[in-house]
């Protein structure tokens, strides 16, 4: 990653997208090189997520910690597109843009002039990404809360006494991000054949949907629809469930075959076990998986918690400790993927990659700019990339078409 002479240091972004699915798309181009300008709302103040603040905040400032974290590497300018001159800025971005990248409601994007046809009439080369919640005939809106639970998974997500319970992030929103990125890479592709751009859409619910992978298939083939059973999995055990070692240390199984469950035994000390009809094979383990539970927890809550899972790893067994956040980014293989900068203000700030693969095609960045405050490269945009005079944005931020 030491390289700035990346694959994509000639391509251009244009991200007119909002709060964490759109963006997590931008900030993966950025990290590949690529230049990626942030065009947000002068009457809201930029992407909603600036105010998503937890109270320990700095409140005075308009990068939060949840918007950093998808936007990192780019350049932002606040630009009102609802009027001519502000339109037009946005066209001429667009003019030099190989990606524009929307989130708009359904509609809005025709209503702004800012639908594919209309782009691709001004640049026939640009490919166009167009996220929506359920689909353009819905206009719904479409936080990602909602479509956890409008495509199943917080009614799979918790246990009978808990209810229905969301994912601590916003998940639904990283698959279309990734389901987003395939899309794009396959038409930049395409379009180094055939020179032409093309229209990209997806939506969160599908994004959902086909996500779902062996629970759906669980009820497409064997028509069985799954209920709440906590880190328990539902064609394997014992897997996923969480033990208790001493302390109450907690522990997590993933055992996955015969042979695994038999070596888990042996490390606990109850070998018979792996010979018992009710656990020799997982088909049986799962329909016997409450007297199982019970049995294992028992043998491990005896055992220091890092000697077990010592014992295990030498075994081959799966199994991890459940760790909290703050032990995970201390983990000294995450460092690679540690970002750190200063704001504008001489604020430090760290951040995540969102890139982990290492491949011999492509070398991101070792820097990236950190996440940018509002309308801070208004300049520079305007400037270094369309060229615009200094007559010229007087003219436009005396028409309140920029800040």
């Amino acid at each position: 990653m030491s390289s700035t002479d990346t694959l994509f240091k000639d391509l251009i972004v244009i991200e007119a997208a909002n709060v964490l699915a759109g963006p997590a798309v931008g900030m993966f181009f950025a990290e590949l090189g690529a230049t990626v300008i942030k065009v947000e709302n002068t009457k809201t103040g930029g992407d909603t997520t600036r105010q998503w603040k937890l109270p320990a905040e700095e409140q005075e400032s308009d990068v939060s910690a949840y918007f950093s974290s998808v936007n990192w590497g780019k350049r932002s300018i606040g630009v009102d597109f609802s009027i001519p001159a502000g339109y037009e800025v946005l066209l001429d971005l667009v003019r030099r843009a190989d990606v524009f990248l929307q989130s708009f409601k359904p509609g809005d994007a025709g209503k702004f002039g800012l639908d594919y046809p209309a782009l691709r009439s001004i640049n026939d080369r640009l490919i166009y990404a167009d996220i929506t919640a359920f689909g353009e005939a819905d206009e719904r809106p479409g936080f990602d809360a909602v479509l956890q639970a409008e495509t199943g998974f917080m009614g799979m997500n918790g246990t009978e006494e808990s209810g229905p319970v969301k994912m601590p992030v916003a998940l639904i929103d990283l698959l279309l991000a990734h389901q987003l990125k395939e899309a794009l890479l396959i038409a930049l592709i395409e379009r180094m054949q055939s020179g032409r751009g093309s229209c990209n859409t997806v939506s969160l619910f599908q994004s959902g949907v086909a996500s779902l992978a062996n629970q759906a298939a669980n009820y497409l083939v064997a028509g069985s629809v799954p209920g709440r059973t906590g880190s328990d999995h539902p064609n394997i055990a014992p897997y996923g469930t969480v033990f208790r070692a001493r302390n109450g240390d907690p522990v997590v199984l993933a055992v996955g075959t015969d042979s695994q469950f038999k070596s888990l035994c042996e490390v606990l000390d109850i070998p018979e076990a792996s010979e018992d009809a009710r656990y020799a094979t997982n088909p049986q383990r799962v329909v016997h998986r409450d007297a199982l539970n019970a049995l294992l927890a028992q043998r491990i809550a005896g055992l220091e918690r890092d000697a077990l899972l010592e014992q295990l790893r030498s075994r081959k067994v799966p199994a991890g400790a459940v760790r909290r956040l703050d032990e995970v980014l201390a983990h000294e293989s995450v460092e690679p993927l540690l970002l750190q900068g200063k704001r504008t203000d001489g604020v430090p700030i760290r951040g995540l990659r969102t890139i982990t693969f290492e491949s011999d095609a492509v070398s991101p960045p070792e820097r990236l700019r950190v996440p940018p405050g509002f309308n801070q490269d208004r300049q520079y945009v305007l400037e270094e990339v369309l060229g615009y005079t200094e007559d010229r944005i007087a003219g436009l931020k005396k028409a309140g078409a920029v800040l």
